[in-house]
């Protein structure tokens, strides 16, 4: 099971409603995961698979050793899915 959170400042507006967009969309493509929310000063902390985030939080975050990958919005599902769809396989088929 893929250990997933997304990311934004304070971890409680957007990034819970990208958490609830990455779940379909595992859903969807029957990729087993554990997603949820988190603020982005304690993402580091959080040891998980994938983190999904914004572009400059990705960048911090990569900066860092994560594997993050960066979405164009919060809340639009079919761009969350364009952008983050590929990693996801590919994590699950590990």
């Amino acid at each position: 099971m893929l250990k997933i959170r997304t990311v934004c400042g304070n971890g409680i507006g957007s990034s819970l409603m990208c958490a609830n967009k990455v779940k379909q969309i595992c859903d969807k493509h029957g990729i087993q995961a554990d997603v949820a929310s988190i603020d982005f000063s304690n993402a580091a902390s959080e040891k998980a698979d994938l983190y999904v985030t914004i572009q400059e939080m990705a960048v911090d975050l990569e900066a860092n050793g994560l594997r993050a990958v960066a979405i164009r919005s919060y809340v639009s599902g079919p761009k969350i899915e364009e952008d983050i769809l590929p990693t996801l396989q590919e994590l699950a088929n590990k």
